[in-house]
């Protein structure tokens, strides 16, 4: 069972992890880890219960031990805590690249001390310990990668209170290989970060030039510019880690590209309608994905009209019906006009539940 839980790092993903879990599990003792400040404020805001000098006496008492570094730091923190660890201590991390330090926890760790790689997929252009946010996980995807030759069902069967934690969180578990994660982690996580980040300096260059771009950057471009605003040093030690597969992403990325650029050259609309036709489909398929991950949401739409008071009258039928939101999108054309919001509900019972009680108060909803 564990009892007594190790953060080291208390930046915007490790205070989160701490905040979320004083919420939902006030039987677990959090012990802190990071620079004197960092502390100061994580105590302040009661992220954790005590922090520690050092990464040796933040773990040596510690059943789970979470690293919640940048890639670079945390290498040398396996170094650091490795002979402080009581035997039988669990150690994983919230790490967005997991082959190199799934190699390194191998190389470091005693065979007393089981190491499983974690990677919630959750974040914020906002780092920092004064952005945590308790319900930040709350229906993130949280990757876990065991070891090779440990399942899914190993999983559940040595390490029930571990998966319990993490789903205390709000977190939607899900369980593969480290390669594949990586390959994956490259093009639905890493492409879009330097894609946003590529979008926006072209653009701003073309602004500097004018000085008109920006002043028209409306909806659709702010979102998918937000991420551009992320910090690079985080991304930086993910860019080298994952070097390959981002490569490999980034060439098929600039084929893709190059055939856009030439069906608008040749005037092939035929072909640009049935991208567009793909496109929206598998935008569709998103929160469903494909057989072996998550369990799919089940999806209402809801015509919105675009004046204040209508998010928070929409939630408040569904929470009189007494059903639980799991996902919230809106998916808006432009500005000043009506949207849609998609919600997505556990199961398809909660779904009718909700298509209920939103037409007796009025709304316009549907599933597709």
């Amino acid at each position: 069972m564990i009892h007594k839980i190790a953060i080291l790092g208390l930046g915007l993903i490790g205070g989160s992890l701490g905040l979320a879990l004083r919420k939902h599990r006030n039987d677990l003792h959090l012990t802190g880890y990071d620079a004197p400040a960092v502390c100061e404020e994580a105590l302040r805001r009661q992220v954790v219960d005590a922090v520690a000098s050092t990464p040796e006496a933040a773990v040596s008492e510690a059943d789970l031990i979470v690293l919640a570094t940048p890639l670079t730091p945390m290498l040398g923190l396996f170094d650091a805590i490795a002979p402080a660890l009581r035997p039988g201590a669990l150690v994983t991390d919230v790490g967005s690249v997991k082959r190199p330090i799934m190699a390194h926890a191998l190389h470091a760790l005693s065979p007393k001390n089981r190491f499983i790689g974690g990677h919630p997929m959750a974040g914020s252009e906002k780092n920092g310990v004064a952005h945590a946010d308790a319900f930040l996980f709350e229906n993130a995807t949280y990757v876990l990668c065991p070891p090779e030759g440990v399942d899914e069902a190993d999983l559940q069967r040595e390490h029930p209170d571990f998966l319990a934690i993490l789903g205390a969180t709000g977190a939607r578990i899900l369980v593969m290989e480290a390669d594949r994660h990586d390959r994956i982690a490259a093009a639905v996580s890493h492409l879009p970060q330097l894609l946003s980040v590529t979008l926006m300096n072209f653009v701003g260059d073309l602004h500097d030039d004018d000085g008109g771009f920006l002043r028209l950057a409306a909806g659709g471009f702010r979102d998918m510019t937000r991420i551009a605003s992320s910090s690079f040093d985080m991304w930086r030690d993910i860019l080298v880690a994952n070097e390959g597969p981002i490569l490999d992403v980034l060439g098929g990325f600039a084929t893709a590209l190059q055939k856009t650029r030439n069906r608008v050259f040749s005037e092939d609309m035929n072909a640009m309608r049935q991208a567009f036709t793909d496109s929206r489909a598998r935008r569709d398929m998103i929160p469903k994905t494909s057989k072996g991950f998550l369990h799919p949401l089940a999806d209402v739409y809801v015509y919105a009209e675009d004046k204040p008071g209508f998010l928070f009258q929409l939630t408040r039928v569904l929470h009189e019906a007494q059903v639980n939101i799991k996902d919230l999108e809106l998916l808006k054309i432009r500005e000043g006009i009506e949207g849609v919001f998609r919600i997505g509900f556990a199961d398809q019972a909660t779904a009718e539940i909700a298509i209920a009680a939103l037409s007796g108060a009025g709304y316009t909803s549907f599933q597709m």
